[in-house]
């Protein structure tokens, strides 16, 4: 477990924990069981609506539409996590970025995240994706399937 202040929290975790068919399933869950123990030692958790986004969609269009909302909602009141609003400024920061990378298959999503992670000084991410090391940043758990 990261011993970082702030820890961004991306799509692919997020759905691995929820999804019991996703391949990072069991990862996930065993990550966020250590990580909700140590609750007081835990880093704080932010992300972005981007990300809220990106998870309400991806199970609603898997027919979840119940758990859709539900995370959605649980997302979007939780105290736990820090959400951060997209809008325009940081879309055009996003593009930008996307602009930058025309070698990497990133999403818009990941553009913003990485932007918000940097101005942030956030150094790791809860995330299953790859393109989080391939920024620079660290990402736990350290068991992944690419």
């Amino acid at each position: 477990m990261t011993d970082d202040a702030e820890v961004f929290v991306d799509s692919s975790y997020l759905i691995a924990l929820e999804d019991a068919d996703d391949q990072n399933h069991e990862a996930a869950r065993k990550h966020w069981s250590k990580v909700s123990v140590h609750r007081d030692a835990s880093p704080a958790l932010t992300t972005t609506s981007y990300v809220v986004d990106e998870v309400v969609t991806f199970f609603n269009v898997r027919g979840s539409h119940q758990k859709a909302v539900e995370l959605g909602e649980t997302l979007l009141d939780s105290a736990s996590i820090f959400l951060i609003h997209v809008g325009e400024p940081l879309l055009r920061d996003g593009l930008d970025l996307l602009r930058q990378r025309p070698d990497k298959r990133y999403s818009l999503t990941d553009c913003i995240s990485f932007f918000v992670m940097r101005e942030r000084g956030i150094a790791s991410a809860f995330a299953f994706d790859r393109h989080f090391e391939q920024e620079g940043f660290r990402r736990e758990p350290h068991r992944f399937a690419d």
